[in-house]
């Protein structure tokens, strides 16, 4: 893929409250218009400045001429604007992080990246455009041959950046069971980092949820490694679409961690990690064409991933044929010495890390620099490592367009008529509407008596520390709760409605009284009293529980925020005991990233809607959930416990990681995965297997396929969308096996009465597993399909047998089912 255009930006310096001012960026040619000779205008083309040869034929030709310090540059980024203060963002940044590197030094040899250019600080997007492509030139200038730096940047809630549109979090990605809007949301953002000169994106995460202690779960898709996969791929399709480099993380394990612990070591066996934790990898890079992965922090057994060349390439590149980039994680190569104790010194941490495949190191150069110069020149470390390194960054980079003669660092949202004085708009009205109609599509309805939708006219009491705070919408990979909050005085770029402001546009202000309850850090027994006094005064009290996203202790929920169990941080509990005291019948809303116990109340509790952290439209969204206006669709990626120990305890499991009569504690949901209610109802009929009735078991070849179909009909008087599940189940194995898995699901909308018909088709290659020979394989024997409304749900089940020989299957197999819906 050539793309033109492409630019990438610094940090402009900025106070406290200040927003940077644009500045021209300077015109300057592209790589064609130097040599290697010392930057003289060439009479010709040489073979790498040519855009009609072949990649690998134009990279071998570059590759030739560079020194080993031009190629080392290549392999590593530069952090405008990160500081080593001990307050900075993340632990042991204030470690790791030089601020006496020379721009001008640096790049004088080349750059490989540039790092998060808009994402480090708050900068007016024609300015950070303007001042990325300003850094580009001079790049463009300094080196002999002209090579722009690849700028990457985060994007797992929207373009990190100020006045960007903050999509919802993953994990309501994965409660909206609807891929092609994701896929859709995915593209706008690749189209808005396209604009600003961005060339790679930081997402999307692929970790499947195996404790929800762990903090990052508001990053992840959900628990079930289908879900995760399929709804990763889409976004993945997205990104790629835009012509921006999708970067899976975090390869692999990490979600796996002992207790839910951020870094914690990883203890997974091969079967584990094969089955579950690397399937929506396989699936997001086989057919979802994504070019980047990025290591994981985690360690396997004791081998940290950074240095894991079994995994990094054995796998990932010689058995499924990857030939992207591997990139770090900020730091990760430092860590191999620092936290892991694998390495001694920075040229032993980037030896085992480039032996291993990591192609490139983030976020800043450090083991990848000087160390590694003066260990391959003493021949501690093969030039051949740097040389295939070297060689993958510069494939990406010429497929970005970013070796072609005609490349120009002035990107396109300043290259129009207008340029940067028509100003960047970055979040306009169609990304609002999209950005809300995924936050409708992930509302999950868990339980209701009746009482929602909410009767007009009716007296409510909203009450809770999140009712009335845009923070409750925003995961901590959004630019507000990652940046912003370093930043006091500056004023919001986009506008986010809380579910308070929403519920008045939604009901009228007349019969609504709020009342906080105390902050999420700070409800003093007074304010609880106040609260508990209007839920008695109301016909119905809508009180709004859940997390604020932060980072490393700075939230409730998100990265470095690992919770010791599931009940309701703070004294929110205590808050909601006292509304339900009063009599007064009381729905609960939850604004969170991940889910919590909610079995001791479930009984009194008249309505539970459950949001994860859904966006800046998240506000609108759940309060037309709560009016009416919006027929709730969304279903559970992660099931809501009933108790708050016994973790981890997802529904993939086998038989003995479920209730049994050999242990006192019950893992059973209190809400299953899959689990959600709505305003209307649905009948599922005539099920038939390739087009016929199922008079019985059906026979189907170890490398068959089948068509599952069921028409589903709404039954009730508004329209509204039902998902159908479907599981496999495979009672007898030769290794156990998780008691029902997903292989299929189809989001179905249907207005009052009308009826569809939900084809699947299943091919035998879904059934496969890692066998006692360490190899997947599909095994004849007895299956059931279950067409399901949850993983605790079957409405309609289906015998098959799968017939013949044993058959060893690859990466190359059959990854999902493909659904049709008529």
């Amino acid at each position: 893929m050539s793309s033109n255009g492409h630019a990438s930006l610094d940090r402009p310096d900025t106070g406290p409250g200040q927003v940077a001012a644009v500045h021209e960026a300077p015109a300057v040619a592209g790589p064609a218009a130097r040599d290697g000779s010392g930057g003289a205008p060439a009479p010709g083309r040489a073979p790498w400045q040519d855009p009609s040869l072949p990649a690998e034929e134009r990279v071998e030709d570059l590759l030739a001429r560079l020194t080993l310090e031009e190629k080392l540059a290549q392999l590593s980024g530069m952090w405008l604007g990160a500081t080593a203060t001990e307050h900075d963002m993340a632990p042991h940044q204030h470690d790791l992080v030089d601020e006496t590197l020379d721009w001008t030094e640096l790049t004088r040899s080349g750059l490989g990246q540039l790092t998060r250019p808009f994402g480090t600080a708050p900068v007016d997007p024609a300015a950070g455009a303007a001042a990325l492509a300003r850094r580009q030139a001079e790049i463009v200038a300094a080196g002999r041959f002209g090579i722009p730096a690849l700028a990457h940047e985060e994007c797992l809630a929207g373009v990190m950046t100020w006045g960007a549109t903050v999509y919802p979090t993953p994990l309501a990605w994965g409660a909206s069971f609807d891929p092609a809007l994701v896929g859709r949301m995915a593209a706008q953002i690749g189209a808005t980092m396209r604009r600003l000169g961005i060339h790679q994106g930081l997402a999307p995460v692929l970790d499947v949820v195996r404790d929800p202690r762990w903090g990052r779960t508001e990053e992840t898709i959900g628990e079930d490694p289908y879900l995760v996969g399929t709804i990763g791929t889409a976004y993945v399709r997205g990104l790629e679409s835009a012509g921006i480099v999708a970067t899976l993380k975090h390869f692999a394990g990490y979600s796996a961690s002992r207790a839910g612990r951020n870094f914690g070591p990883v203890a997974v066996g091969p079967r584990e990690l094969a089955d579950t934790l690397l399937l929506p990898f396989e699936m997001a890079l086989r057919d979802g064409g994504a070019r980047s992965v990025m290591h994981s922090y985690a360690e396997i057994d004791g081998v940290p991933c950074a240095a894991d060349e079994t995994l990094l390439t054995g796998l990932l590149r010689d058995a499924w044929g990857f030939t992207g980039t591997v990139v770090a994680d900020y730091f990760g190569v430092s860590f191999l010495q620092s936290l892991h104790g694998v390495a001694a010194t920075p040229a032993e941490a980037a030896a085992l890390a480039l032996t291993a495949g990591v192609d490139v190191e983030l976020p800043a150069v450090r083991c990848y620099g000087p160390p590694l110069l003066r260990a391959v020149r003493a021949g501690a470390v093969p030039v051949s490592l740097v040389d295939r390194a070297a060689r993958r960054v510069l494939r990406q980079k010429c497929e970005l367009g970013l070796l072609d003669p005609d490349w120009q660092p002035t990107p396109p949202a300043l290259a129009g008529p207008d340029g940067a004085d028509g100003g960047v708009d970055l979040d306009p009205p169609a990304h609002r509407e999209l950005a809300r109609q995924l936050a409708e599509e992930s509302v999950v309805l868990l339980a209701n008596d009746g009482t929602l939708p909410l009767r007009p006219g009716s007296r409510v009491a909203v009450v809770g520390p999140l009712a009335d705070s845009p923070a409750a919408m925003l995961n901590c990979y959004s630019f507000p709760s990652h940046v912003a909050d370093a930043h006091p005085g500056l004023s919001g770029a986009v506008a986010i409605p809380t579910l308070l402001a929403a519920l008045r546009t939604e009901l009228g202000a007349a019969g609504l009284a709020h009342v906080a309850g105390g902050t999420l850090d700070e409800q003093e027994m007074p304010e609880i009293v106040r609260a508990a006094a209007a839920a008695a005064n109301a016909d119905v009290c809508v009180a709004v529980l859940g997390d604020r996203a932060g980072l490393f202790g700075a939230g409730t929920s998100g990265e470095g925020c690992d919770a010791e169990d599931l009940e309701l941080p703070g004294r929110q509990a205590e808050l909601l005991d006292a509304v339900l005291a009063t009599g007064t019948p009381v729905v609960l809303v939850m604004l969170s990233g991940r889910p919590y116990a909610l079995g001791r109340y479930a009984d009194r509790l008249a309505a539970v809607v459950q949001a994860f952290f859904p966006g800046e439209e998240g506000g609108p969204a759940v309060a037309g959930v709560l009016s009416g206006r919006v027929c709730p669709s969304g279903r559970l990626p992660v099931g809501v416990p009933r108790r708050p120990g016994g973790q981890p305890a997802g529904y993939h499991g086998p038989a003995l990681a479920h209730r049994t009569e050999v242990s006192t504690v019950d893992p059973t949901p209190l809400f299953p995965f899959g689990h959600g209610l709505s305003y209307t109802a649905f009948a599922w009929e005539d099920v038939r297997v390739d087009g016929a009735p199922v008079p019985g078991p059906v026979e189907l070849g170890t490398d068959g396929e089948l068509t599952l179909s069921l028409a589903v009909r709404n039954t009730g008087h508004r329209a509204g969308a039902e998902v159908v599940q479907l599981y496999l189940h495979d009672p007898i194995a030769q290794v156990t096996r998780p008691v029902q898995r997903l292989t299929g699901y189809a989001r179905v909308a249907l207005g009052p009465g009308e009826a569809r018909r939900v084809e699947f088709r299943v091919h035998a290659d879904l059934s496969c597993f890692t066998g006692r020979s360490g190899h997947r394989i599909v095994e004849p024997g007895e299956l059931e399909l279950r067409l399901s409304a949850s993983s605790a749900d079957h409405r309609h089940t289906v015998l098959v047998r799968l017939t013949g020989p044993e058959r060893r299957v690859d990466y190359r197999r059959r990854l999902t089912a493909a659904v049709t819906v008529h």
